[in-house]
């Protein structure tokens, strides 16, 4: 158990059976009136974000969850297989945990896995990722320009838009979050 005043960005907790993700909070102490805790919270399990309100000072039941690195290996019809490179365990977590972020993995990319008494809650891919486009139409002569954009798929087969100039090997970086380009990528 902790209090209120414990809350911060990434402390999950233990509401009504679910598993709440602290996303944003805030402690405001009006001028009138008793303090309290304005937060932002995501279920883990269903992703659903609501926006919920405590009392300074009051009990909240926190729930232990382990942050781990673990290196993608391998997909295994719909689960995906992740390796401990401190103990070299493997770990398969089910597709629809690993949801949209398989849109951004690559093999042997490293992620953290959150894991609540055994069980995977949900994967954090690095902010961006670099990746190459595998196929986008060939750009016009004149197309230089800014503004315009076009679709390519990079190499997990994703589509993103990127800028008209853009060809087929190129390497790019990719928000994971968003799907959005980032920029072009010079080795």
């Amino acid at each position: 158990m902790a209090t209120t005043n414990d809350i911060k960005n990434g402390t999950v907790l233990k509401l009504e059976g679910n598993l709440w993700s602290i996303i944003e909070f805030q402690h405001v102490k009006p001028g009138k009136g008793g303090a309290f805790v304005r937060t932002k919270m995501r279920n883990v399990t269903s992703g659903k974000v609501v926006d919920k309100t405590f009392n300074a000072g009051i009990k909240v039941e926190t729930a232990t969850v382990d942050r781990r690195d673990y290196q993608y290996l391998y997909q295994d019809g719909e689960d995906y297989v992740f390796m401990d490179t401190s103990d070299f365990d493997q770990l398969t977590v089910p597709g629809k945990i690993v949801g949209d972020n398989a849109n951004f993995m690559l093999e042997s990319m490293m992620v953290t896995i959150a894991i609540h008494e055994g069980s995977p809650l949900y994967i954090e891919l690095p902010p961006s990722v670099t990746m190459e486009i595998t196929y986008t139409e060939p750009g016009l002569q004149g197309d230089r320009s800014t503004g315009g954009t076009k679709p390519a798929t990079i190499e997990t087969g994703y589509e993103i838009q990127v800028p008209l100039f853009l060809e087929q090997g190129t390497k790019v970086k990719v928000d994971t979050r968003t799907g959005d380009y980032l920029g072009r990528v010079n080795e």
